[in-house]
């Protein structure tokens, strides 16, 4: 009472023996079709498991959701933004920073970055990387002091270790009567952060906000 495609399958997969040629060519597309199917199922297990990684990479290092004011003329404290999801059970934590763009001098070596201000204690709950640096923490960063964290590649490329001096030149320049002067200003770097993730390795610089 089988089907009748599995009908035609038995019948030509239990050939007789002048007839063996076909099972032969049974038994080669049964193989074929095995076969790309087993790759098939492992491509996309591969995909899938390569795409898991690269998310939870970067969420461990970008939070979920941002949120900011598009007017920043009125002067609202960053505090009131929370009020906005204060209670929210969705909302496991918040932290504050504040974003910039920056070129980095050490040893004769220039490099664009993205400074980060943080507040320490607020910015460990909501990034993963900040847990097993290599060298130093974000407690080390204290406020009023020009104090800085630098990406593990960012500090290699600058050849910048853990006590060394780098200089932070923002695009903001004073005017002086010779004209527009970048601004610069030494940091002590106080430790080293490995996010894994490339790019942010190579142009992360955090600072106290």
């Amino acid at each position: 009472m089988a089907s009748l495609e599995t009908w035609i399958g038995l019948r030509y997969l239990r050939a007789k023996k002048r007839n063996g040629f076909m099972s032969f060519i049974t038994m080669v597309s049964i193989a074929g079709i095995a076969l790309g199917v087993t790759a098939l199922i492992v491509v996309l297990s591969v995909m899938n498991g390569f795409q898991k990684e690269i998310r939870g990479q970067l969420l461990n290092v970008a939070p979920h959701a941002e949120i900011g004011f598009y007017d920043l003329s009125a002067g609202e404290p960053w505090q009131d933004l929370r009020k906005y999801v204060q209670g929210k059970k969705e909302v496991l934590a918040t932290a504050p920073y504040i974003s910039d763009q920056a070129l980095l001098a050490n040893a004769g070596e220039v490099r664009g970055v993205q400074i980060r201000g943080i507040l320490p204690e607020e910015e460990q709950k909501v990034v993963d990387y900040g847990k097993n640096m290599p060298k130093g923490s974000f407690n080390d960063l204290k406020p009023g002091e020009f104090d800085i964290i630098l990406g593990d590649g960012l500090a290699q490329a600058l050849d910048a270790h853990s006590g060394n001096k780098v200089t932070v030149i923002t695009p903001e320049g004073n005017v002086t009567p010779a004209g527009v002067v970048p601004r610069l200003k030494q940091f002590n770097v106080v430790g080293i952060v490995k996010t894994g993730v490339y790019e942010l390795d190579n142009s992360l610089a955090l600072t106290h906000m």
